[in-house]
């Protein structure tokens, strides 16, 4: 799983580490809410975004469901008295996979997908689209298969209110699912829409003139006529 805050970037130093510790606490405070214990949780803080490794016996359906309701909850709370610069919006990624500890972090799979999941642009579209809301979250078309469709209803989860985009981020290629915490899925649906190409220009028109000695000069429009007229004199 990993979380990312928006705009990052366009903070001051003090407001960056300001941030930083309220992304924790935030983090801290859904997980207590949802019943799961941080301390058991590996690790990797990355200043605007933490990546974190959950124990194998983590339940899914408690992290999709409880834990994303909470964090958008505590995320509202922290905004309530902000300024539109003082917010602190999150995207959130979570897959499920193998994922081994290594020299400079974590390898496999699961953190691949999940990086790419976090800088999908539908995701970022999303969020910057809809003012009204602090958290945007992918999830895997695996967990989304496994756990949302066909046990969501009786984990309180509701697959109606996810939409399926498809990655293509640097050499990953697969299926998310897009979800908002109040927001349904007519609602994202057109922004998670590629966006139509732009119209390429009309070929210019191309004319022929032929002179006198049956040489035939091609060109667009008025060039070809001068063209003619150079050569026929």
């Amino acid at each position: 799983m990993a979380a990312d805050v928006e705009k990052y970037s366009r903070l001051d130093t003090p407001s960056q580490e300001g941030f930083q510790a309220d992304l924790v606490q935030v983090l801290e405070d859904a997980a207590v809410l949802s019943g799961l214990d941080r301390t058991s949780w590996e690790r990797q803080p990355q200043g605007d975004q933490e990546f974190a490794v959950l124990p194998v016996e983590t339940q899914e359906p408690l992290v999709l469901g409880a834990f994303v309701r909470n964090l958008a909850v505590r995320l509202g709370e922290r905004n309530a008295n902000c300024t539109e610069e003082e917010r602190m919006r999150l995207r959130l990624a979570i897959d499920f996979g193998v994922a081994r500890t290594a020299a400079l972090g974590y390898s496999g799979p699961a953190p691949v997908s999940v990086a790419r999941y976090l800088n999908a642009p539908q995701l970022k579209r999303v969020l910057a689209s809809l003012g009204s809301t602090d958290l945007a979250v992918i999830i895997s078309d695996r967990l989304y298969q496994d756990v949302v469709r066909l046990r969501g209803e009786g984990e309180g989860l509701d697959p109606s209110r996810y939409v399926s985009v498809h990655i293509l981020e640097k050499e990953f290629s697969g299926y998310g699912w897009i979800h908002v915490p109040e927001h349904s899925r007519e609602e994202l649906e057109p922004l998670v829409a590629d966006p139509e190409p732009d119209e390429a220009p009309a070929p210019a028109s191309t004319t022929s003139v032929k002179n006198k000695k049956g040489v035939v000069h091609f060109g667009s429009g008025d060039a070809a006529y001068k063209m003619y007229k150079k050569y026929s004199r």
